[in-house]
């Protein structure tokens, strides 16, 4: 695969020979000859699990290979995938929602495994990498839907790299439903990053929590009304807007207004659980500490673009490619994002991020885009991927101090062994809801993998005041979610309409 999802099959087709060979009783290559390429499959068998273990690797003169695909098809049109996107889904294998679609792991492929289930079992395909390997999960293609591809990625840069592969993927059936394969990759990702002592770590109060909000705006008589409605310490409440600056602008700045500083006190003090929010990779580069680490900011893999954001009228735009500009717009809340594999980056971060909790006596705080890490044109900085050093980031987070409670944006098999709280995102929904977003729920199946160590609740959206926004709740709790919602007012607590007076309900209850 290179840039843009473009394929080159590496096969018999044109001017092309296949030749096996038998290594052993356990063991054997497939050895392949291209037109456009060359590539190994190696075959083996695990005695102790009966996984087949399967070893693509592919490379051609061709400079910028960025993966190496191995595809099955042929797959049977009734079975459903069973995957960890966007904290599980279960959808057949043609439906509009996955089709044709491919999900990078970790951001969007959230564990490497994936599920093809039948009436009673089915077969399963995972890989046991912690190694922080790239990798993707390709469903279908336009003119085939019944067919699964595994990507292997070369780290970035690409450039000039002719090669891919170096990942095992295993394969094997199942009898049952989809938990008892996800049951296994459980337990080996317990086994792999040694979790008992994670799961030991986390606050006993993190699994009494029976109500969150996010996005909870700095009104005191907020605090009053869900008082009376629930047990605070049983509320968790994500709190934006309580730093001096605007948000999402001068970060890595973390002073508190005197409005925040309020609310977090006495929020507190009546003994809910308020989670001020900070962020773990974006900075406004208008920002000092951005001539500091510049050299380090996310490049886009493929076309090697700053990766960042801003919003301007409503509407997300890019980083701006003017020099000057970068500077210029902080009120377009220009962001751009610091590698979290550069230890100087952390340890700003971490400085900034513990003098607030000092001054605030704060026992959690959010980090927002915990999410976002990937594949980048400068995947390694001090010898670490993105993903490894979220990781890293998050732990030490964590550690400040005598120990912070931390949530995120997003659950993942990484960020989920230090997060004890995610806010997770709903199908391709962020700000409004995708058409089909019905057809995600019913499938918890994050909360099964990772829900010991880390609790999800959930974003966006979910006043209860439309159709949508109570289809969005619906889904949250379908996987799993601690019940959330977004208020304005705390009218809309005291006089709550149904479907937010359903949740509180249960939450007292």
């Amino acid at each position: 695969m290179y840039r843009g999802g473009e394929t080159v099959a590496i096969d018999e087709k044109k001017y092309g020979s296949i030749q096996s060979r038998k290594l052993s009783d356990r063991r054997a290559e497939v050895i392949f000859h291209s037109w456009d390429g060359d590539g190994v499959l190696a075959v083996s068998a695990d005695p102790e699990t009966g996984d087949l273990i399967l070893e693509p690797s592919a490379y051609a003169t061709r400079p910028g290979v960025r993966a190496c695909r191995w595809t099955i098809q042929g797959l049977r049109p009734e079975l459903q995938v069973v995957a960890p996107l966007f904290q599980g889904v279960r959808l057949k294998l043609d439906d509009p929602l996955v089709r044709d679609t491919r999900w990078e792991w970790p951001q969007a492929w959230e564990a490497g495994f994936a599920i093809l289930e039948s009436r009673k079992g089915g077969f399963w395909i995972h890989t046991q990498d912690s190694n922080y390997r790239y990798k993707g999960l390709k469903i279908g293609t336009a003119s085939d839907p019944c067919s699964v591809g595994l990507d292997s990625e070369a780290y970035g840069p690409i450039d000039r790299n002719l090669s891919a592969g170096g990942l095992a993927w295993r394969i094997n059936v199942y009898d049952g439903d989809w938990k008892v394969p996800a049951g296994r990759y459980r337990d080996w990702l317990w086994q792999a990053y040694g979790l008992d002592s994670a799961q030991k770590s986390r606050r006993p109060w993190i699994y009494d929590v029976r109500l969150a909000i996010s996005w909870c705006p700095d009104h005191l008589d907020i605090l009053d009304a869900l008082a009376k409605r629930v047990d605070p310490r049983r509320v968790l409440i994500h709190f934006p807007g309580w730093r001096s600056d605007e948000y999402d602008e001068n970060y890595p700045t973390f002073v508190a207004s005197e409005s925040g500083r309020a609310f977090t006190s006495k929020g507190k003090t009546m003994g809910f659980h308020v989670m001020p929010h900070f962020n773990s990779v974006d900075m406004d580069p208008s920002n000092p500490v951005y001539s500091r680490v510049r050299e380090f900011q996310y490049r886009d893999i493929e076309n090697m673009k700053i990766l960042g954001w801003s919003w301007v009228d409503g509407k997300v735009l890019g980083v701006p490619e003017s020099g000057s500009s970068l500077f210029e717009h902080r009120d377009k809340k220009v962001m751009v994002k610091i590698h979290p594999g550069l230890g100087m980056w952390r340890a700003i971060l971490g400085q900034r991020v513990f003098e607030a909790a000092q001054a605030l006596s704060l026992e959690t705080v959010f980090l927002d885009v915990t999410l976002n890490s990937f594949n980048l044109h400068n995947s390694l900085v001090d010898a670490m991927t993105s993903t490894e050093g979220m990781k890293r980031l998050i732990e030490e987070v964590a550690t400040l101090g005598s120990g912070l409670v931390v949530g995120g944006e997003g659950l993942n098999e990484i960020t989920a062994q230090r997060l004890s709280f995610g806010q997770v995102h709903l199908f391709r929904s962020w700000q409004s809801s995708t058409h089909g977003l019905e057809r995600t729920g019913g499938c918890p199946l994050n909360e099964f993998v990772l829900g010991r160590l880390s609790r999800s609740f959930g974003y966006s959206g979910l006043g209860g005041q439309n159709a949508d926004e109570q289809l969005r709740m619906r889904i949250h709790e379908e996987h799993g979610a601690i019940p959330t919602i977004t208020i304005d007012s705390a009218k809309e607590i005291t006089e709550p309409n149904p479907a937010v007076k359903r949740i509180l309900d249960q939450a007292a209850g």
